[in-house]
């Protein structure tokens, strides 16, 4: 409790920022916080009302937030800022452009501020504003202004307009670091690599954040990994020191090429390079995530206990990757650790629910999963996705209970389900070679749209398991469908590490 003889302003704005610093965002703190102030009579400066906006924000008090916004005499533009956020990331698409607008007629507000603002919401909300946003200026006849041409080219590349972002990015010439940027991230993002590339190599004046666009964009594909690391060794040859950001996406290209030795190497300079980094929260995932994918569970459980913070990708790393490396009762036990933890950005998510009925599926481990999937949505308020239906038909199909795997599918799934749905049930049935239950998966898995009825895998399984009971006839008819819808089985690939390839 804050007695009124000690409430000066810099006491009440050290108290509400160690709220907004602090794990949880619980509502009745912010509440019980702001009635103390108002009951002792403290007037509140512009500093304070916008950290107890903050606060409001953070605990997902929207309506008093706005009140609290609506209240301030002269809102500034961080005020504006922050409502605005908080607007857009609970999706209230009306409330967030009609604050834009309120903004737009503020005369303290630089209009390239506003139009930037404007670009960066209509990539998620509305593209068509891209367009009217890039008539505005062109009418405006404003000077170059670097934070809303790169807002333009950014929110062109976002909605898949890359001619229109290349032909802005033309118009300003290519020596602009931060629009290069920018334009090399939506090629990256399509897979336009060469274009990306072509960009690159046109900028004169480089800094960290385009080498880092470069990185990352090639960290994605197992085809363009290894040139992460012709850049990633180039940039440091620049004099550019790599960020969390670098060492994230330059580890996450060791990990989908499995290059175990490698990614210790950039562990080791990590620790040299940047302690702090070392312990951030991004790249300690990436390692957990690098180690667990390379096979070496027992090195990425080491750096997951030295991590002093731990986010939900960070628990579903190392539990997805304790179940693919066939130590399921980890992964279990883990779960259950993460499933009673107290702050709420480790609670498990729905994709740590997947990662987990995957280690059960892999085990056998019926009873377990579909307890946890029972408990999905009763107990943690989560609404199963198609995903994870396709995983608990998988686990129980794997065990050979196929019925049930069947009639899970018929009573427990409420909308059609996908061609991933009946290609577990498949599987399972040629693991089993039960062929009546494998026909008709089968025949509704070749039920769906001509794009995924061109998906090789499901005639692939078909066959195979026709093939094994020995009922050839099928076999060829599956083959005379496949030839029928031009599909194509894909060659298998494997590969061999030696020395230097």
């Amino acid at each position: 409790m804050m007695r009124r003889t000690y409430l000066t302003a810099e006491v009440v704005s050290s108290v509400v920022q160690r709220q907004i610093e602090s794990t949880y965002g619980n509502p009745a703190h912010a509440q019980g916080i702001h009635a103390t102030i108002i009951k002792a009579g403290f007037q509140a400066n512009t500093n304070l009302a916008i950290k107890l906006l903050i606060l409001r924000l953070k605990c997902r008090c929207l309506h008093s937030a706005r009140r609290l916004f609506d209240e301030m005499p002269s809102p500034t533009l961080s005020a504006y800022s922050y409502m605005i956020s908080g607007y857009f990331r609970r999706g209230y698409v009306a409330e967030t452009l009609d604050l834009v607008r309120k903004l737009r007629f503020s005369d303290e507000t630089p209009y390239w501020f506003v139009m930037s603002m404007v670009l960066k919401l209509s990539t998620a909300m509305q593209p068509v504003i891209a367009k009217q946003v890039h008539a505005q200026i062109l009418k405006s006849v404003l000077q170059f202004d670097e934070v809303l041409y790169t807002a333009l080219i950014d929110s062109y590349a976002k909605i898949g307009k890359l001619e229109y972002a290349k032909r802005v990015f033309r118009q300003l010439g290519s020596g602009n670091c931060a629009c290069s940027t920018a334009l090399i991230t939506g090629y990256m993002n399509c897979g336009s690599i060469e274009d990306a590339e072509s960009i690159f190599e046109d900028t004169v004046d480089r800094d960290a954040v385009v080498f880092n666009a470069m990185i990352e964009g090639y960290s994605r594909k197992v085809d363009t990994g290894k040139k992460s690391f012709e850049i990633y060794k180039k940039m440091q040859r620049s004099d550019f020191r790599p960020s969390i950001s670098t060492f994230a996406s330059v580890i996450g290209a060791c990990s989908i090429l499995s290059e175990l030795d490698l990614g210790r190497q950039i562990h080791c300079q990590l620790i040299k390079t940047d302690s702090e980094a070392f312990y951030h929260v991004k790249s300690g995932s990436a390692l957990v995530d690098m180690y667990c994918k390379c096979g070496r569970t027992e090195d990425a459980r080491r750096v997951f206990d030295e991590m002093p913070i731990k986010n939900v990708v960070t628990w579903t790393s190392m539990i997805d990757g304790y179940g693919k490396n066939g130590t399921s009762d980890e992964a279990l036990k883990l779960f259950d650790k993460m499933s009673k933890s107290s702050p709420d950005t480790t609670k498990p998510n729905d994709v740590t629910v997947l990662a987990v009925l995957s280690a059960c599926g892999h085990a056998g481990l019926v009873s377990e999963g579909m307890e946890i999937f029972d408990r999905m949505e009763r107990v943690n308020g989560m609404k199963p996705r198609m995903e994870h239906y396709a995983c608990v038909v998988d686990l129980l199909g794997r065990s050979g209970s196929l019925r049930e795997a069947y009639n899970f599918i018929v009573d427990r799934i409420p909308e059609k389900p996908n061609s991933d749905v009946w290609a577990a049930l498949l599987g399972a049935c040629r693991l089993h070679g039960n062929v009546v239950m494998a026909g008709v998966a089968g025949k509704k898995l070749l039920e769906f749209s001509a794009e995924e009825r061109r998906r090789p895998g499901g005639y692939v399984a078909l066959s195979n398991t026709f093939a094994e009971a020995g009922k050839w006839g099928s076999v060829c008819d599956v083959r005379d469908m496949m030839k029928e819808r031009s599909v194509s089985k894909e060659h298998g690939q494997s590969w061999v590490a030696s020395d230097d390839r």
